[in-house]
């Protein structure tokens, strides 16, 4: 009997201790917010998309478009030995062996296209038109890492709510294994509902390390998108706020004017179109300017001219008139009409895929709304039935099995019931996220 007594007081102790050392090591907690902030400033994702976004603004300039002049020195350099002769019409005539020659210039230049068939002002208005898309690219994978982010953070809150699903269970198993070697010991129970009661508790304590390993693996998807070392501990908060109710009319009227997908294909759309206009101007005529100031210097070693000088302004015109180049302008503008067509497509097939993604999610938002309801009915009852089975087991009205189907009952309705929130948070983020709220 004292053995008895040591082998219930041995198994408390390591139940008591098992419990605990999941608990240690807690950290300030990283709330959704905090996440938000973090990953806004520190995820790659983001970053990357930002600097691209950056590009787009730091091409969109008037000298890119050319519409302004370039200005550059010029300046060369020539030194030659030749031997010359020279005969001349009155019969004169002039040997120079090693004549050397001298030649230097240099001068500033000034090139400007005056007119191009008015490429250049659509070429501007394309690249404000392209950092705009840069902004909007930039802004929807903004709201798509977001929606990430939050999806893994209540991910962990999820795992750690089952954790503690699974050791409540291990603490009705502890009582279960309790009563069993009690009753064993009193010589009231069989010993194989004590065995039964034990590998019950055993397979339970293995959930809870496995579950602890889930929530290892969630923390590091988490740190990963966060921008943080896998490795970085944190602790977040261990519930799911809930409470959004949709306005459906509201949402499908915010869709056409701010989802990030559908504004993306209509700039494209609109920066078709100006590619079609640019191809187009290679029709018309083109004017250029040039001018500048120029100096030269040239020294002979012999012969009748010895040193010329020579400098000045210089100021010049360049007109283009196209004609004919084998169908190539023609090529191209039947090209970017075909792009607008395209872009056109897309954004009509953006358009439906994206009512229908939020149709879906309103669906499935309401379903899992109906589906918490009735997994919070029930997983009261399933625990108050829990609760009398065990009462029911200590004044031997049970069996081990009851209880033991019982508490398979409850904890799968805690498991649905976690699912169910978390459900209902992913399909209210994806709603967010799709009119651009996150």
């Amino acid at each position: 009997m004292k053995n008895k007594t040591i082998d219930i007081m041995k198994i408390s102790v390591l139940f008591i201790l098992f419990l605990g050392c999941t608990t240690v090591g807690a950290q300030n907690k990283l709330t959704i917010e905090d996440a938000i902030k973090t990953a806004l400033k520190k995820n790659f994702d983001i970053r990357v998309a930002e600097n691209d976004a950056e590009i787009t603004r730091v091409n969109n300039t008037a000298g890119n478009a050319g519409m302004l002049p370039t200005v550059a020195l010029t300046g060369s350099g020539n030194y030659s030995v030749n031997n010359s002769t020279q005969k001349l019409s009155n019969g004169t005539e002039t040997n120079i062996p090693s004549l050397s020659t001298t030649a230097l210039s240099a001068g500033a230049q000034l090139s400007w296209n005056l007119f191009d068939g008015g490429k250049m002002f659509v070429t501007k208005s394309k690249l404000n038109e392209i950092q705009a898309l840069g902004e909007i690219q930039f802004k929807e994978k903004v709201t798509q890492t977001l929606y990430n982010v939050i999806a893994a953070y209540y991910n962990v809150v999820r795992q750690k709510q089952q954790l503690n699903s699974i050791k409540e269970a291990l603490n009705y198993n502890f009582t279960r294994v309790t009563i069993a070697q009690t009753g064993y010991n009193a010589g009231s129970r069989l010993k194989s509902e004590l065995l039964q009661s034990k590998i019950d508790m055993n397979v339970t304590t293995e959930n809870v390390i496995n579950q602890e390993f889930a929530i290892d693996e969630a923390l590091k998807t988490l740190n990963l998108l966060l921008g943080k070392s896998a490795t970085e501990s944190i602790e977040i908060s261990d519930s799911i706020p809930l409470g959004y109710e949709p306005d459906r009319a509201l949402l499908f009227n915010k869709l056409n004017k701010s989802n990030a997908s559908i504004l993306n294909f209509q700039k494209q759309i609109e920066i078709a179109n100006l590619a079609l206009k640019e191809s187009r101007a290679s029709y018309l005529p083109t004017l250029s300017l040039k001018g500048g100031y120029y100096a030269s210097r040239t020294v002979n070693s012999a012969g009748s001219l010895l040193q010329n000088n020579s400098n000045g302004p210089q100021v010049g015109g360049t007109l283009v008139i196209p004609l004919y180049n084998a169908g190539e302008t023609r090529r191209k503008e039947t090209t970017a009409k075909i792009q607008a067509q395209s872009a056109e497509l897309d954004l009509q097939n953006i358009k439906l895929q994206v009512n229908t993604e939020l149709t879906n999610t309103l669906t499935e938002f309401e379903n899992q709304q109906q589906l918490l309801k009735i997994e919070s009915e029930n997983n009261q009852l399933a625990k108050e039935n829990l609760q009398i089975s065990i009462d029911r087991l200590k004044h031997g009205q049970a069996t081990s099995l009851e209880v033991h189907l019982a508490q398979e009952d409850y904890v799968q309705s805690n498991t649905r019931l976690i699912n169910f929130r978390y459900n209902l948070k992913l399909a209210e983020t994806k709603l967010k996220q799709l009119v651009s709220e996150l």
